[in-house]
């Protein structure tokens, strides 16, 4: 199985989510839940993280955290470390609390395009309320205690959490009557329906390994070097290369060639790049398949050139502009990568 990307860059924002250990609790207690908001205080205090939304769960969290210094990894071994001894030596039992390795999305929190940030904020607060635990006639969404939610509505809130975020991304005024606005927007969508995320907001916050538009994920790729390679055919790290990029690169690679290779057997295209190359560097479907490669991984245009056999890596560029600015490509593309996802 792939590994979880980890770019790291000075104020990231990622929707964050850890899972307990074969899916059983984490919190058995508001005892654990309290001591897990304690450790999330310190690594806020320790590295400078802000907090904007949070929930604690049975058997996960989420959180929406920004990283003013690009020190995530540090920040998440530390907490979940820690936690986990503590959690560990209560119960006099050892091995892991949580499921493999946190899941960490880069989320687009720019001003200009707060959409994500909304998604992600509403999408974590609603949490309670899809699971029948609150909203509705489950009472107040705003009652759950493990929320952020009852900060934004009471205001009461520790110095980590950071409200006006959010409450600026909703265009609300940042006070009380911007939090109170806020939490009465939620409650309506606790009772009606359920807590339920729309279709778009589902798509986007299922896409993958990044939460934004295409130019979002391009700025992302921009901070992943290209990959040298020496004559042996290994992997070199390049000057000034991070582990987490070449771990990003591995991640990138591995997502790219499941989607060739089932993107190529839908479209009746031969597997192999030695195959590939009998076609035409230009061909529509290769075109097509390299465009949602480009969409949905992090490998750059010398490895799809090379793998989809299509030339040089600028005319992979070219031809991906091409189906981006065409509708017509882009709905096709789009058509193929529903098909793909069906068959997961």
């Amino acid at each position: 199985m792939a590994r979880p990307l980890r770019f790291q860059y000075p104020g990231a924002v990622y929707h964050l989510m850890a899972r307990g250990d074969g899916g059983k609790s984490i919190f058995e207690s508001d005892e654990d839940r309290a001591v897990f908001i304690a450790r999330l205080g310190e690594a806020c205090a320790s590295h400078g993280w802000r907090v904007h939304a949070w929930v604690l769960m049975s058997n996960h969290f989420h959180l929406l955290l920004e990283t003013p210094q690009p020190n995530l990894v540090t920040g998440m071994k530390w907490l979940l470390g820690t936690f986990s001894q503590g959690w560990n030596r209560a119960r006099k039992r050892r091995g892991h609390v949580f499921q493999g390795r946190y899941k960490s999305v880069p989320v687009n929190s720019s001003d200009a395009d707060p959409y994500y940030l909304r998604i992600v904020a509403d999408y974590i607060h609603l949490n309670p309320a899809r699971a029948s635990l609150a909203g509705g006639k489950k009472g107040e969404l705003a009652a759950y205690r493990w929320s952020s939610l009852a900060a934004y509505a009471t205001g009461k809130a520790p110095a980590w959490l950071e409200m006006e975020r959010v409450l600026k991304a909703f265009e609300l005024a940042r006070d009380g009557r911007g939090r109170r606005a806020y939490a009465a927007w939620l409650e309506a969508r606790a009772a009606n329906p359920g807590g339920a995320i729309d279709a778009a907001a589902t798509a986007a916050l299922k896409r993958g390994w990044y939460l934004g538009e295409e130019t979002f994920r391009d700025r992302l790729l921009s901070l992943v070097e290209k990959v040298k390679v020496g004559s042996s055919g290994q992997r070199k790290r390049r000057r000034g290369e991070s582990g987490d990029a070449l771990m990003a690169r591995d991640h990138g690679e591995r997502d790219a060639e499941r989607l060739v290779q089932e993107g190529t057997r839908l479209l009746g295209l031969p597997g192999e790049p030695g195959e590939l190359a009998g076609l035409k560097k230009g061909d529509e479907r290769k075109a097509l398949l390299a465009a949602l490669v480009r969409k949905r991984t992090g490998v750059g245009t010398d490895w799809i050139a090379h793998r989809l056999a299509m030339g040089h890596p600028g005319s992979v560029s070219r031809l991906i502009g091409v189906v981006r600015n065409d509708p017509a490509l882009t709905k096709r593309r789009d058509k193929i990568e529903r098909m793909l996802q069906c068959g997961d």
